[in-house]
């Protein structure tokens, strides 16, 4: 009798797993089913990077609008890709005194337990303004951020780049780089540890100028199997011919030789694609492009919306062009 109500336990708890077992397959493959739609989030942004920061996805986009009304920037978290929460106002001008306007293109990486937001303020067209690229920081990835510095830390032209559209990385090595640079100019530079300054480099020099040819605006860096990726935007950020091109080389300094076009319009979708940023899924390990670009037919300058497509790399490790689509991703659940 005991052994028969043993082998009944032991069936129905076997029963039991495999249900759960179902069940949970069920749960992802509905799951994968569902998809984000683009644009992801509603209103007009533009220039997004992306990362993983504590078990969510996240974006920090530009709030697109009058150069007088980019006074603050929002940030947009999610756990699958499709569902996103607005952290509104993570860092604004009453926390940074010296900008007034044109607060955009952040950038934002983790260290030592803070988070620390790079920013472009006041679009400065020559040395005599007040303005450049800031630092903001804060425990947490939804803000609120404080300003850092209290001052710009890049505040003049360097190599005739303007700055603006600052994008860190953190090398293999522990190094953070600034990349940056508008008006066809791009430079890197060393951070130092606690991002208050710079390391020079062996030759003495601070800002090195690492252009592409065709290289407007917009860089982005990576990282992968030893290789690094720098992607840019090319054309003019009001039209309809915006896009991304690419360069691959063995240092963060290049040399970097134009490979070709990743992201463009597609006149059945939507014009003016641009100003991206690439992450990797850690669960599933797929590579997405955040980017923003311009509804068919709709003509107002700041109307820019957020997007995120799949990107790939073919077998040699090139990129492949990027499809941009209505419907968006699968959910990637990050757990």
């Amino acid at each position: 009798m005991r052994s028969r109500l043993l082998l009944a336990i032991a069936v129905a708890a076997a029963f039991a797993n495999a249900c759960s077992t179902a069940s949970r397959n069920t749960a992802t493959a509905n799951a994968s089913l569902r998809r984000a739609a683009n644009p992801v989030i509603p209103g007009w942004y533009a220039d997004p990077e992306a990362h993983v920061f504590e078990g969510r996805y996240w974006l920090y986009p530009t709030y697109s609008a009058r150069y007088e009304e980019q006074v603050h920037l929002d940030a947009f978290s999610s756990a699958d890709l499709v569902t996103w929460t607005k952290h509104a106002r993570i860092v604004d001008t009453a926390a940074v005194k010296w900008a007034n306007k044109a607060m955009w293109a952040p950038s934002i990486v983790q260290k030592d337990g803070w988070y620390y937001l790079f920013f472009g303020a006041n679009d400065i067209q020559s040395d005599q303004e007040k303005g450049g690229i800031g630092v903001a920081r804060s425990r947490s990835p939804g803000g609120p951020f404080a300003d850092y510095l209290g001052k710009p830390l890049i505040d003049r032209f360097q190599n005739g780049a303007q700055p603006i559209d600052q994008m860190v990385f953190r090398d293999d090595d522990g190094s953070y780089y600034i990349v940056y640079g508008g008006w066809r100019h791009c430079n890197i530079a060393k951070l130092n540890a606690d991002f208050t300054g710079f390391v020079p480099f062996p030759d003495g020099s601070t800002f090195k100028e690492i252009t592409p040819k065709g290289f407007v605006e917009g860089a982005f860096m990576l990282r992968k199997d030893g290789k690094y990726y720098f992607m840019w935007s090319e054309g003019g950020w009001t039209g309809p011919n915006y896009a991304v091109a690419y360069a691959v080389g063995d240092s963060p300094f290049g040399p970097f030789e134009r490979v070709g076009t990743i992201l463009k319009q597609d006149s059945t979708v939507a014009t003016g694609a641009g100003h991206h940023s690439v992450f990797q899924s850690p669960r599933s390990k797929k590579w997405y492009i955040a980017y923003h670009r311009r509804p068919l037919n709709d003509t107002g300058r700041d109307h820019r919306v957020v997007s995120i497509d799949e990107l790939h790399f073919d077998a040699k490790g090139m990129i492949k062009p990027v499809k941009i689509t209505f419907e968006g991703v699968a959910a990637d659940p990050i757990k």
